[in-house]
């Protein structure tokens, strides 16, 4: 038998008394993991929890990009697995113990056992589940929102900065009225000077201009290649957030579904023994 006390640091069992303490208590047992060893990964069959007496959890996913994030870390009082516990299924995600740790098994039949002595608990579960959601939330949004300019600054050569920095000043007006007095400046000097070094039709001025668009063309071109990547980035993260967002909000309408189902099997039996 466990130590009852334990289940005080758990928000699941915050409602229970002493007595149904000492219930589940008895039900439940106990688990020890090696530092390193994997509690369960995604995949796996679901229906058991653990809470953490001693030691550290971490709880992570694997992105579409086969990237393995963390998405939860327990310690002494903390639960992974709930979700899985209370919807019945497989597990999504894989947890790893990061030190020797001690945590204590629960499965579905001690769930239904508690609710039926506390039918209120099913209140507690939800705020679990809403919780975890609003962490996977709160991931999803970080992980989606990055900056595609910041991403690709990060990688950009000495080429592709003079690039951007030539077209940005190609297309401003400081560069159109600075252009243009210039070739005001050109044409007049030359039709006033009795002898010019470019008279008029002014063809080393049309040189000089031949030679600057057939510089400038391409190295605009380049900074519009480097647009046309920004534009990939910010689709790829657009198509991110709504698979994310859709598959969170599957998932949380199938596991408020089964918690439903759970409270609607123990609350008439629950109503019948308080009669």
């Amino acid at each position: 038998m466990v130590n009852p006390d334990i289940f005080n640091e758990v928000p699941l069992f915050s409602l229970l008394d002493h007595d149904e303490r000492n219930v589940l208590a008895k039900q439940v047992s106990i688990r020890e993991f090696k530092k390193g060893q994997t509690i369960f990964k995604a995949g796996d069959p679901g229906g058991l929890a653990y809470i953490v007496q001693k030691g550290l959890i971490h709880v992570s996913i694997e992105d579409v990009n086969k990237e393995t994030i963390v998405v939860d870390v327990a310690d002494d009082g903390g639960i992974v697995g709930a979700s899985s516990l209370l919807a019945g299924e497989s597990h999504q995600t894989t947890a790893v113990a990061m030190e020797d740790t001690i945590a204590i098994e629960v499965d579905r039949n001690d769930i239904t056992a508690l609710l039926s002595a506390k039918p209120m608990a099913g209140l507690d579960m939800l705020t679990i589940v809403e919780k975890h959601l609003r962490a996977a939330h709160e991931l999803m949004r970080t992980r989606a929102s990055r900056n595609p300019n910041e991403e690709i600054e990060e990688n950009e050569t000495f080429g592709e900065r003079v690039a951007d920095n030539v077209a940005k000043f190609g297309g401003s007006w400081t560069f159109v009225i600075l252009f243009g007095v210039i070739l005001l400046t050109y044409t007049f000097i030359n039709s006033r000077l009795p002898h010019p070094w470019d008279p008029y039709p002014f063809i080393l001025l049309n040189l000089f201009l031949s030679m600057l668009a057939a510089i400038q063309a391409p190295v605009i071109m380049m900074s519009q290649n480097r647009q046309d990547a920004k534009d990939r980035v910010r689709s790829e993260l657009d198509y991110r957030v709504n698979l994310k967002a859709e598959v969170e909000i599957e998932d949380m309408l199938q596991r408020m579904g089964k918690i439903e189902e759970m409270l609607n099997e123990v609350l008439p039996d629950a109503r019948g023994e308080a009669e």
